[in-house]
């Protein structure tokens, strides 16, 4: 007898597939040539391949199944992931797509809820967390045997870019005069922020162990969670690095340090030994001091991006200020601060204004 075997994803009562062999009798081989056989043995194949296109649209929904990606999945990932997770979640993706079975969340979809999330005036960079944030999850439900819809970010049409703000940056002269103005200990941690161009969460998690004096560099290897204010690991691997520090810096810390009663391992401590909270300086300190001093607002970011146009329009170059400010990719760098004219460029053009000009003399 000629037989067909072939196998099929079959859905499971739980929203799973599970791979059945199956084997079909196509005919006595006597009187069945192996060409008539495939004839005879293809409907079953291509039935199969047209359910593996069009997925039965039965199973877990979504919100069903983010009740366990938060049980196995977001109990691991960092605080600030879960919190930006859970607020796309909340807002956007269940009261839209909670109710659909996985099955049904495919390109179209999800083309409709990008459509849903512009049209109410949100930003491309919005949409793209948003949808950065479904992708994950419907990652893991694939991962873990769901039958899910067939969705791929790089076919979705996203909103265009709006008008973009200029960044907020501190000109070096604006930081100096904060600092100068800034009581202990808020103008040493200004002097660190603006200087090295670290994150505010870096910065109030430093340990007194993290100044190595005798290499003249700070190790950055932790940050403080801005709602918990409890030290986690830095933001990328990139992220965990040593800066250099520059002289002036270290004559304020080992001056800063002279005050350090021992009592925290902390660089900045308040009064119980606990970080700052980042939120309360900003609040307490930082604006209504940019208030007094007639300085334009903005916050301990400015100071980072400061830093950075800083660097590159003194010539610095991308790859150098990517180190500094420990970006995982060159193009973040390059797309944050790209409009930043650095002294090169202004040369370059400033000698070929005056070379058009000299040639346009009568």
């Amino acid at each position: 007898m000629r037989c067909g075997i072939y196998r099929e994803d079959v859905l499971q009562s739980n929203g799973t597939f599970k791979r059945v062999q199956r084997c079909v009798v196509l005919g006595p081989a006597g009187s069945l040539s192996e060409r008539a056989a495939w004839k005879v043995f293809q409907p079953h194949l291509d039935r199969v391949n047209a359910d593996l296109k069009l997925p039965p649209k039965s199973g877990k929904t979504l919100e069903q199944f983010v009740q366990e990606w938060r049980s196995n999945v977001a109990v691991n990932l960092k605080g600030s992931t879960t919190r930006a997770a859970e607020s796309h979640l909340r807002a956007h993706i269940i009261p839209k797509l909670g109710s659909l079975s996985l099955t049904e969340i495919n390109t179209k979809t999800v083309q409709g809820f990008v459509a849903y999330l512009a049209t109410g005036g949100r930003s491309r960079k919005t949409v793209e967390n948003v949808l950065l944030t479904l992708s994950s999850i419907l990652r893991v439900a694939k991962a873990w045997d769901y039958a899910c819809g067939n969705f791929s970010l790089a076919d979705i049409t996203l909103p265009r870019e709006g008008i973009k703000k200029e960044q907020r940056c501190f000109t070096d002269e604006e930081a100096g005069k904060i600092i100068a103005a800034a009581p202990e200990p808020f103008s040493t941690i200004l002097a660190v922020t603006a200087v090295l161009g670290l994150r505010i969460g870096e910065v109030l998690a430093l340990r007194v162990s993290d100044l190595d004096f005798a290499r003249k560099v700070i190790r950055v290897r932790q940050s403080v969670d801005s709602a918990t204010r409890l030290p986690q690991a830095v933001k990328s691997q990139a992220s965990s690095a040593d800066v250099p520090m520059p002289t002036q810096l270290e004559t304020r810390l080992r001056a800063h340090l002279l005050k350090h009663d021992g009592k925290s391992e902390l660089l900045f401590a308040n009064r119980k030994g606990r970080p700052f909270s980042a939120n309360k300086l900003r609040e307490k300190q930082l604006h209504p001091l940019l208030v007094k001093l007639g300085i334009p607002r903005g916050g301990f970011h400015s100071m980072r991006h400061g830093a950075a146009s800083s660097l590159l329009a003194d010539g610095a170059t991308p790859a150098v200020v990517q180190k500094q400010l420990r970006h995982s990719d060159p193009r973040i760098t390059l797309g944050i601060y790209g409009h930043v004219v650095g002294n090169q460029q202004r040369d370059a053009v400033e000698h070929r204004s005056a070379r058009i000009a000299q040639y346009g003399v009568n």
